[in-house]
């Protein structure tokens, strides 16, 4: 089939620290601000937290050193879709496209954007107040939706953002390196302040009790959920410089220091609080903060998470909007997707309907319940991708690998492993949730037969 005709192609724009920063930028979110209260409840003690958060890395990485070999072959814009289509055809690239474009994706952009402002609600307490009520059965349980002014600021980002890489992926890229610097600048100050300044903590005034295996599983899921994002950089492959070079070292570098930053910075709040402080604490990085500096050290925790999900947000809009374009482009959604702009060469209407859909999100306030709906069926695909790398090694030989996995085949089958184990707890956890989410990349399948039988 002839690609729809744009005027003009992706470039190649984006060096190695960009690509790193997509990575980092993405995965370092909220999660190290809030996880260790969810992981020491589950665990019950300081040694088992760091043992999950190693054990949630260690996963991480060998995902990431499988992705890095897919993405190193095959440095097409899609990630995901690019490599479940060739390892497993193309509706298995489809089905990716959907969920990411309607849920997956948007509802992520959605999240984080309303997290901006539930933590510049800091500054500004005005973000809460509601300003309109439709009274109509669209909020929580049924009952009326409440539009509050955050909201609306949370859009007015989401936009702006969209509109700074409509206009260049150059653009979009040095605005994620800049502000990922500065993210991990501000991290690493509360790391050293609260290492170097604060008091060790008491002695716990009461036992936690551990939960066994099943707490250990319950904590690592966690540990994963924060983890989450490194695969994003391979979305964007197209338009990164000497990919073969440079993916690998943003998939695992960017992995690597990620890791290397959640285990110091639990390490300082461990050492001020105490494991049943931590385990009360729903902001355990401001109450560190706030021990050592006060006020004036809890509102520096949320500048800082204020900076990481600006970063991670802008990450998730240059990433996410390669994926409906990929598909678009070979026919499988919806062809002005697949438009590249002329002068500025990104992919600009795919931007335009990936932001426009995660505002609607924002505004309906369902996009947490849509987000939780694609967490089982997202992770199906994680480990067919993974999987695909030996799927390939036989399918097709001969395809010319610049990286090759370390310790292949053991590492991408570790990845797999511990997917599977997200997969269960997710499915007995959230029954419901994960059947619906399955039903809902299902309902993709009738437009895919319609997308091929035009395409064909």
């Amino acid at each position: 089939m002839q690609k729809p005709s744009s005027g003009s192609e992706l470039r190649r724009v984006l060096g190695p620290w960009a690509a790193a920063s997509i990575v980092v930028g993405t995965v370092i979110g909220s999660g190290i601000f809030l996880v260790p209260r969810t992981m020491i409840q589950r665990v019950g003690s300081v040694e088992m937290v760091f043992a999950v958060w190693v054990a949630g890395g260690v996963l991480s990485l060998a995902g990431a050193l499988s992705y890095a070999e897919l993405a190193a072959a095959m440095p097409e814009a899609g990630g995901e879709y690019v490599y479940l289509r060739e390892a497993y055809g193309p509706v298995w690239g489809f089905l990716y496209s959907w969920t990411q474009l309607w849920v997956a994706k948007s509802g992520s952009i959605a999240t984080l954007a309303t997290g901006f402002f539930l933590y510049f609600g800091d500054f500004f307490p005005q973000m809460d107040r509601v300003f309109y009520t439709i009274h109509a059965p669209l909020g929580p349980n049924g009952g009326p939706l409440e539009l509050r002014y955050g909201q609306l600021a949370a859009i007015a980002l989401i936009l702006g953002l969209a509109w700074m890489n409509y206009f260049g992926v150059k653009l979009g890229g040095g605005v994620q390196t800049a502000v990922t610097a500065v993210k991990v600048g501000l991290i690493a100050m509360i790391i050293v302040v609260g290492l170097g300044l604060g008091s060790p903590h008491p002695a716990p005034t009461g036992p936690i009790a551990p939960l066994g295996l099943s707490g250990f599983i319950a904590a690592l899921v966690a540990s994963l959920w924060a983890y989450d994002g490194w695969n994003n950089v391979s979305m964007v492959a197209s338009e990164i410089r000497r990919p073969q070079r440079n993916l690998p070292l943003a998939l695992i570098g960017g992995t690597a220091g990620v890791i290397g930053i959640y285990l110091l910075a639990n390490t300082a709040y461990f050492h001020v609080m105490s494991r049943n402080e931590v385990a009360a604490s729903t902001r355990v990085a401001a109450d560190m903060m706030g021990r050592i500096a006060g006020t004036a050290g809890a509102h520096a925790v949320s500048i800082a998470a204020i900076i990481s999900i600006f970063a991670a947000l802008n990450g998730s809009i240059l990433s996410g909007s390669r994926v409906p374009y990929a598909a678009a482009r070979e026919g499988y959604l919806f062809r002005p997707l697949a438009t590249v702009h002329p002068q500025h060469h990104t992919p600009s209407l795919s931007i335009v309907a990936l932001s426009l859909w995660s505002c609607l999100l924002v505004l309906s306030g369902k996009y947490d319940d849509l987000f939780n709906l694609v967490i089982f069926a997202s992770w199906i695909l994680y480990a067919m991708t993974a999987t695909a790398v030996i799927v390939l090694r036989f399918k097709r030989p001969a395809m010319p690998r610049p990286y090759r996995t370390i310790g292949y085949p053991f590492v991408p089958v570790l990845f797999v492993a511990g997917a599977s184990v997200l997969l269960v707890s997710t499915f007995f956890d959230r029954l419901r949730e994960s059947l619906m989410g399955m039903i809902l990349m299902a309902a993709g399948l009738p437009f895919y037969f319609y997308w091929k039988k035009r395409r064909n």
